[in-house]
């Protein structure tokens, strides 16, 4: 996982919501100092600690995730959101159409 990028998209969106690290280590319940080594990827948050992130600063643990799992897993998410509650026809047909695209790619 590259904790240096989650911490950079950390501190990102705590500086788009206008939080300070005071305001988001006192909802998370870490210390000011933690907030600063998750941001400089120096520190690991704790599955609870990332999710008190995400929901203070009102953003998915996915969007702060997403680099850090790696560019496949978040394409499969992606896809994964646009099938979400598609009939199992439609879901057929969207992989039929994948699976030629992934047979001829190469041909392209």
């Amino acid at each position: 996982m590259a904790y240096v990028a989650l911490g950079h998209r950390i501190k990102e969106a705590r500086k788009a919501k206008n939080v300070t690290q005071e305001a988001l280590a006192g909802a998370c319940s870490v210390s000011t100092s933690h907030i600063g080594h998750i941001e400089r990827g120096s520190r690991t948050p704790s599955l609870d600690t990332l999710f008190k992130i995400a929901t203070t600063l009102d953003v998915s643990m996915d969007s702060l995730l997403f680099d850090s799992v790696g560019t496949n897993q978040h394409t499969f998410h992606n896809i994964e959101a646009i099938l979400q509650g598609e009939s199992p026809e439609k879901v057929e047909a969207y992989f039929n159409v994948i699976k030629i695209l992934a047979d001829h790619i190469d041909k392209m």
